[in-house]
């Protein structure tokens, strides 16, 4: 091989690394996920937060979103710690099918509807506090809620959309699942 090859072989794999880096932090980020898609809006009057069948719940395209959304954390080698969900249905389905083992966080749950809208304040103040104490390494997973990820960061996600964001809460990066 010629210097001239040798350098334009060079130039690409220098530029073929950086076009195909992935942009993702490996370590030390929060990503919150909004759960993946369940039609509809708000729950019903009749919602029971230990009875799924009173909740909104995810469609087929929405379990399959979930499992898109564990799919890219493996394809990008994303290390997880914890994997933290809201007690809502929607966000336990997006936790499991995406990647099976979650904790659920009453701080995550939403304030939508009017019974939970009392909660908003501490929850956040509790949620900013969790996330300031977290002591990982690597990174750790909040499944939520459009409410509670709006509140938190200003920033208004899609169903099954994944932002990540450092403890300060800063958004590094964001990526829509469909």
């Amino acid at each position: 091989m010629n210097k001239k090859n040798f350098l334009l072989f060079l130039i690409f794999l220098f530029f073929s690394f950086f076009l195909n880096a992935n942009t993702f932090e490996k370590t030390n980020s929060i990503y919150l996920i909004r759960h993946a898609l369940a039609p509809g809006n708000g729950d019903p009057d009749n919602f029971d937060l230990s009875d799924c069948s009173t909740q909104r719940n995810l469609n087929a395209t929405g379990i399959l979103q979930s499992f898109k959304i564990g799919q890219f954390f493996i394809d990008n080698e994303i290390v997880i710690d914890n994997v933290y969900s809201s007690q809502w249905c929607r966000c336990k389905d997006t936790a499991s099918f995406a990647f099976m083992d979650y904790e659920e966080l009453s701080y995550l749950n939403s304030f939508y509807s009017q019974p939970f809208i009392l909660n908003k304040d501490v929850q956040m103040k509790d949620l900013k506090k969790f996330i300031f104490n977290l002591k990982s390494t690597n990174n750790v997973v909040f499944v939520t809620h459009y409410v509670v990820i709006a509140e938190l960061i200003n920033y208004f996600p899609e169903s099954g959309e994944i932002i990540e964001i450092d403890k300060n809460m800063n958004i590094l990066n964001t990526f829509k699942i469909k």
